[in-house]
């Protein structure tokens, strides 16, 4: 671990390899698992104001899940969520002909008629991150369904920093990353 700035992270940010593999995969990160995405609080707001114009974009199952239950959840410990279908797919998501799980926001975003591409956890993973009062711990999520991501990061030589730039860019600001970059620069000169 190592700090910058008022975040702590992990080195596996800079030394394992990630690229997504949708194609083997097929987007299991959003359809496994027994949580929704993590939500900010000021996303939940987004949600809620964008709902209307992202809706057609939707399964009939995820509008049915968020009409329910809202177009987000708080979980038992307090924390915001996407909903789930079935308490295991993201309401938000969407299939593509070859059955790979999508996003229904960042299609709407795509199509250009939002301007929010996704919830900022969802576009960082498989990094995660965790805000305490004092820091933010940055850590790599690891998860067997990555195995082919981290195989193709691997061959790729695509550290996790690199691949989620923007993410990153997004959450913590281009002076962030870019002493992100000088510690990894400087790390593999040593």
């Amino acid at each position: 671990m190592f700090q910058l700035g008022k975040t702590i992270i992990s080195e596996q940010i800079l030394d394992a390899d990630f690229a997504c593999n949708l194609s083997a995969c097929k987007g299991a990160c959003c359809v496994d698992g027994d949580a929704g995405a993590p939500l900010e609080h000021n996303e939940t707001e987004k949600l809620k104001a964008i709902y209307p114009k992202i809706k057609s974009y939707l399964r009939p199952q995820g509008i049915e899940a968020i009409e329910r239950q809202g177009t987000f959840v708080t979980n038992e410990e307090g924390e915001f969520e996407t909903p789930l279908v079935d308490g295991a797919d993201c309401a938000y998501v969407i299939f593509d002909e070859k059955q790979t799980a999508l996003c229904g926001i960042e299609e709407a975003y795509n199509q250009g008629d939002i301007d929010w591409k996704k919830p900022v956890s969802c576009h960082l993973y498989p990094v995660r991150v965790k805000d305490y009062s004092e820091f933010s711990a940055v850590n790599y999520h690891k998860w067997q369904i990555c195995d082919d991501a981290c195989a193709l990061g691997k061959e790729l030589q695509i550290p996790i920093y690199k691949f989620v730039k923007e993410a990153l860019i997004r959450k913590f600001g281009e002076q962030w990353y870019t002493a992100l970059e000088k510690i990894a620069k400087d790390r593999s000169v040593q």
